[in-house]
């Protein structure tokens, strides 16, 4: 079959682009071909792709979203495709894959009143209820089961249309046999010593994860403790407006901002603990990888994911609502203890080896394949 995928910018470090890239080389992998509609694509096409660069421009993203809409249901009517497969919501989908969270509920229970006057409120609205309306006919491919209860109390969307998929952990985020090695590496790379620690906080929007809390509870470590601890943080962001609270809080030896990068295994296997206190979050892939790589993690109970945290015992999940008195004091304690770090490492090796946490792409296309066009 022919296929189409729809999404609103590719770019190789995002969690919903790297999950669409794997769902639809799983699709090729099966033998149908796949089309890719987007107005931006940065990085490598993979072979055999047929990826559209959409020319739609506009001031403002949701006028740029119904000028990218209406191009591509122009272009299917000339080249038709048995499927068309969203990952961000919008009318005229076969399968969309629920990468967000419920637009009208933060709408309702985050926003002004007035903000539900705008244009742009009625945009994002009108496009959620093309997906979830009980008319509508759209397979719905949910990662987060938190969500689902929110989708129905807003559209009644019948449930046989819900498909909770499991995790899609890249094999590659496994902890090798040579694990060791690869953390000794990269710690003399960035010049550690065997008794620094070394915290990560990994993944793009950096004000969504929470770096602002994890920037605050580094500054708030024990004197001896934080000069011997360091935080790398990785994703695609602007770094400014931490880099300015980095330095008010008097912490620029500690703390690094790099971009993002396809070498992220490494960081996972050579850091003594993964810190990520967002503020919705509505899976956390990250969570699992660093499971995956037998890497603790301090995390808000917000995160689609923290629960595996919690079911492996692979590190610390902090409870709603937010406390950063809370989480200083937990970063604290969990960098003082070594045994206790290697007691959650020995858990998330061990949990990684049994639980269902790769499996997402192949039961995805099982849907994709399956939906009625």
């Amino acid at each position: 079959m022919q296929l189409a995928f729809v999404l609103y910018k590719y770019f190789p470090f995002g969690g919903l682009q790297r999950d669409f890239l794997r769902i639809a080389l799983e699709c090729q992998r099966r033998g149908h071909a796949i089309r890719v509609y987007t107005p931006i694509w940065e990085g490598e096409v993979p072979a055999g792709f047929e990826v559209v660069q959409v020319p739609v421009k506009a001031l403002f993203n949701h006028r740029r979203n119904e000028k990218l809409t209406a191009w591509v249901e122009a272009d299917l009517a000339r080249r038709p495709v048995a499927r068309v497969i969203g990952f961000n919501k919008m009318p005229g989908l076969d399968v969309y894959y629920a990468a967000d969270g419920c637009f009208e509920d933060k709408a309702q229970t985050l926003r002004n009143p007035l903000y539900r006057k705008w244009g742009r409120y009625k945009h994002f609205a009108d496009y959620e209820r093309a997906v979830f309306a009980p008319a509508s006919k759209t397979e719905i491919l949910m990662i987060s089961e938190v969500q689902q209860p929110l989708f129905v109390k807003h559209y009644h969307t019948p449930a046989q249309r819900f498909h909770l998929l499991p995790p899609g952990i890249a094999t590659d985020r496994r902890a090798p046999v040579n694990a060791a090695e690869i953390r000794a590496e990269l710690r003399r790379e960035f010049q550690l010593a065997d008794d620094d620690l070394l915290l990560v906080q990994i993944g793009s929007g950096f004000k969504t994860k929470g770096l602002d809390r994890s920037l605050k509870a580094l500054a708030a470590l024990p004197r001896e403790q934080r000069q011997r601890t360091r935080l790398i943080v990785i994703g695609q962001d602007d770094p400014k407006p931490f880099l300015l609270q980095v330095k008010a809080l008097g912490i620029s030896d500690n703390v690094q901002i790099l971009k993002g990068r396809s070498d992220i295994p490494r960081f996972l296997l050579g850091a003594d603990l993964l810190i990520h206190p967002a503020y919705n979050e509505n899976t956390g892939t990250v969570l699992l990888e660093a499971l995956v790589a037998g890497l603790p993690v301090l995390v808000t109970d917000v995160c689609g994911y923290a629960h595996y945290i919690a079911e492996a015992d692979a590190g610390r999940v902090l409870p709603s609502p937010f406390e950063q008195a809370r989480l200083n004091h937990a970063l604290a304690d969990m960098l003082a203890d070594d045994q206790r770090r290697a007691f959650w490492r020995r858990n998330a090796l061990a949990y990684a080896e049994t639980a269902d946490l790769y499996s997402m792409p192949q039961k995805a296309a099982d849907v994709i394949l399956a939906a009625r066009p």
